[in-house]
């Protein structure tokens, strides 16, 4: 699956990176100045967008994040592996 992930992602994003995390880690309320796309490849993960309902994410789904929308995270209970890019 990383291979699709990583192709669709980079199809839409520069920049592009992979990441991942341990069970419960958390991040703080944060933005970025430009479009945030993110795929999740393995695990899960919530994103908490401000004045936004929280966003659960598996493998395969696909977060877009406008530039300067504030957002946390918490990373679901098997850990998560994420794709993630600037959009063009």
């Amino acid at each position: 699956m990383s291979g699709s992930v990583e192709q669709r992602l980079r199809a839409e994003a520069e920049h592009c990176y992979q990441w991942s995390n341990g069970p419960g880690a958390e991040y703080s309320v944060h933005d970025h100045p430009y479009r945030k796309i993110l795929y999740v490849e393995r695990g899960s993960i919530t994103f908490t967008p401000a004045g936004s309902p929280a966003i659960f994410m598996k493998p395969g789904d696909c977060l877009d994040i406008a530039p300067g929308t504030p957002h946390g995270a918490v990373v679901g209970d098997e850990g998560v592996t994420c794709w993630e890019g600037q959009a063009r």
